[in-house]
Formats: C-alpha cells, structure tokens, sequence
C-alpha cells in the first residue's frame, strides 16, 4: 500500500483504489449527502468504508464518522486521525491518543496544478524553493506536492489547535532526496498541553499517478 510507506505501526491506514459495492452508509452519515451528486456520494462512502476499517483493526466497532465544525472527522474518544480522497483514491487513518498526537493525511493526483494555484498558497520561501524542486526530477508535481502538504499540515493542525491556518500562514520545505518535508508555523503559535504548536514533520510519496503526504505526531 502507498500508504504504509508514510504511517508508524501505530497508525491503522486503509486506502482503496475503488469505490467498493456494497458499502453500508450510517443514517446520520447518508442524511448528509442525500442530496450529493454521484461523485461525492462515492468520495464520502468509501472514505468512511476505510475509516471504519481502520478502527476496526483499532478494536472499535463500526459507529457514523461524523464531520464537526470545519468538515472534520469526529473520531471515537481516545482517538484521532484524517480521511482523504482524490479521483481513484481514497484512505483513512487513525491512531490511540496514547501513541498519536495528532494525523494529517492528503493524497492528490501526480499532476501540475491549474494555473494560478501555485502563486495562490506558496509563500516567497516555497517559490523561490520550486526551481530546485522541479530540477530534481520531473516524475513528480512539486506544485501538486507542496499544495498536498500544506493540506496535511492544516489536518494536523486543526485538532489541536482548534483555528483556522491558511495557506500564508505555514511555509513547507520538501526534501527531494528522502522523502520527507517540515512545515514551519508562520503565525503566533498556539500552546497546546505546554507545546507551541510552531511546526510539523511529515513524510511524502510519489506513486501509482498520486502523491500523498502524512504526518503523525507522537503522542506527548
């Protein structure tokens, strides 16, 4: 799995390539997209089929994942983790608090963003960055990549921090050569159970048409 290329053990992940017959949605969760189109409705279905799959490999029985304020998974006391989904993927994954501070989880597809994107989230550091990204190699969408990022950086962020962070508000350096990137926290960091939240570690990868980036944070 792409997945377990980025996660600890103590991370359950489940990703699909498909979208799975069959899938069961619970009463509240399908009261929420009764009026979707096709394409979210499958989205929403096979993303909640993975979460449900990765707590149950946590213990958990199956019980609605419900989206909070700002869209986000309202997860089982005791636990946390991130759903994602982009045209032909979709993946969950979850951790006990004991082992897992906080997961971020994005997958997009390994192809340029639109124009004007890039311009629109990346802050002067990650611009002036680009060049030496794409002269690395030209298997992957750096673009793509940093957008992916900045995205798991703020589904890492927000559970904890419980406020918005925009694009302009976290710079993310990519490693070309290991996989890897950091986000530096641009904005007056929040302290949260005696830590500033001022930045994330993360791991990233580019395969099968997607690039997919993760972070999980040790439990403190």
């Amino acid at each position: 799995m792409i997945i377990d290329l980025l996660l600890p053990p103590p991370v359950s992940a489940v990703e699909s390539f498909s979208d799975p017959d069959g899938v069961v949605l619970f009463p509240e969760e399908e009261e929420l997209i009764a009026k979707s189109v096709d394409k979210r409705r499958k989205e929403f279905t096979t993303g909640r089929h993975c979460a449900r799959t990765a707590l149950g490999a946590l213990g958990f029985p199956p019980a609605p994942v419900l989206p909070g304020p700002k869209r986000e998974p309202i997860w089982p006391e005791g636990v946390v983790g991130s759903i994602t989904h982009c045209t032909g993927y979709r993946a969950a994954a979850v951790g006990r608090t004991a082992d897992v501070w906080s997961i971020g989880l994005d997958a997009e597809p390994n192809e340029p963003t639109p124009e004007g994107v890039l311009d629109a989230i990346a802050v002067p550091g990650e611009l002036a960055r680009m060049p030496e990204l794409r002269a690395s190699g030209d298997k992957v969408a750096w673009d793509r990549l940093l957008f992916s990022a900045k995205e798991t950086v703020y589904k890492a962020w927000f559970p904890l921090a419980r406020m918005w962070l925009g694009f302009e508000d976290a710079e993310v350096t990519i490693n070309p050569d290991d996989g890897t990137f950091t986000a530096r926290i641009l904005i007056e960091p929040p302290v949260v159970d005696g830590v500033a939240l001022d930045g994330f570690t993360g791991r990233w990868v580019a395969r099968d048409g997607f690039v997919v980036t993760a972070i999980a944070v040790p439990a403190r």
